[in-house]
């Protein structure tokens, strides 16, 4: 048998429009309203000074360890833009302005990150699930929901976010395994964001890029340049439309870098260089959304210094509603089930008891041990 060389049918593409050195490329710029681009370039920015506050709140002790998103929000807001309410979201935790563009209120994110499960509730009108931290895990859950839709035939399409260290996860192989077998309306965004905590990407991965692993499931692939919202635009809408006329999965490297911490539990400079982040920076899809939509005429100073006290005034108000609801410790114990197990009980009034200091009537009379 003669030795050849085995054809992939399939593609795996660069995309890049609006460049962060040079001219934007015309001929793929997509056609958005006005009004779109304003309220893209709003969100990013909420997004942004979200962040920022969300960073002091934590330092304070007002929320738990928070996951910073500085410098990836066109990765996560690029792709909202190019499905509908009808259709699926499945975030990881670095998608703040997914979830803002989505309707998610800043109050409610606060929450997640503040430890009440309240904040784990989307809102009303959209097909989204809560924040997930578990590496890899929701890439399992948009895969099932992706071939829930195509046994419905609904129509609807599933976009989840993973980040490039969840590549290196069973859950993400198997999802994207599964979705190739059963041509599921799946669209799966990995954010590479270059570092899984203090791994680089060169040690996740052989791998060139991370959009050729498509290849070995039988789909479509595309990496992206995650800071050019408008390229993240353009690749998801064509993944989607795919997606949503049987076409199957499609994979997209969203490439782009965490200019913060991976948490505020971590310490960056521990593992990366300086003259790294540096040379990163130039390419923050802000301002080049801002650069873009000045060269448009559709922002300028006045404009942006409107938008800017609209989002502080947002965020003031978030903030005062987190601040109303009830710090409760023992929620934990009461949100398990609809009805609270003895072990269940018998843990919270021995918290309560160390807590409080004192007496507990959920406290079981005699002796009780330790359930853990």
């Amino acid at each position: 048998m003669p030795r050849e060389t085995i054809q992939i049918p399939r593609r795996i593409e660069s995309l890049s429009i609006l460049p962060y050195e040079g001219e934007l490329d015309t001929e793929l710029e997509p056609k958005i309203p006005d009004n779109d681009l304003r309220r893209l370039y709003k969100t990013m920015l909420s997004s942004r000074k979200f962040d920022e506050r969300c960073l002091l709140l934590q330092r304070i002790g007002k929320i738990g360890t928070y996951g910073p998103t500085k410098g990836q929000e066109a990765a996560s807001l690029g792709p909202m833009y190019a499905i509908g309410n009808d259709d699926w979201f499945v975030p990881s935790f670095r998608e703040t302005a997914a979830m803002l563009w989505r309707g998610w209120p800043m109050s409610k994110i606060l929450l997640w990150w503040g430890g009440n499960e309240i904040g784990a509730s989307p809102p009303e009108g959209v097909n989204d699930l809560p924040i997930c931290v578990p590496v890899a895990s929701q890439c399992q859950y948009a895969m099932g929901i992706a071939w829930g839709c195509k046994l419905r035939q609904d129509g609807a399409v599933c976009v989840a976010f993973v980040g490039d260290g969840g590549t290196s996860e069973g859950d993400f192989h198997e999802a994207l395994n599964f979705a190739a077998v059963y041509q599921a309306p799946l669209v799966m965004v990995v954010q590479n964001n270059q570092w899984a905590i203090s791994i680089p990407r060169e040690r996740q991965t052989r791998s060139k890029t991370i959009a050729q692993k498509a290849i070995a499931y039988g789909m479509d692939g595309f990496q992206v340049d995650g800071n050019d919202i408008l390229a993240m635009i353009v690749a998801t809408q064509e993944a989607v439309e795919k997606a949503r006329n049987g076409g199957g999965p499609t994979l997209i490297e969203a490439q782009t870098y965490r200019l913060g911490m991976h948490t505020t539990a971590d310490d960056p400079t521990k593992y990366r260089s300086e003259e790294e982040v540096k040379k990163w920076e130039p390419r923050d899809p802000l301002p080049r959304f801002r650069k873009y939509l000045k060269s448009k005429k559709l922002l300028d100073d006045k404009v942006e210094k409107v938008i800017e006290e609209e989002i502080d005034g947002l965020l003031e108000q978030a903030i005062a509603e987190y601040d109303q609801y009830e710090k409760d410790p023992y929620y934990m114990f009461k949100g398990m089930y609809a009805e609270m197990t003895p072990a269940l009980r018998r843990q919270m009034a021995e918290l309560r008891e160390y807590v409080e200091g004192g007496e507990s009537s959920e406290k079981p009379r005699g002796s009780y041990s330790r359930v853990l």
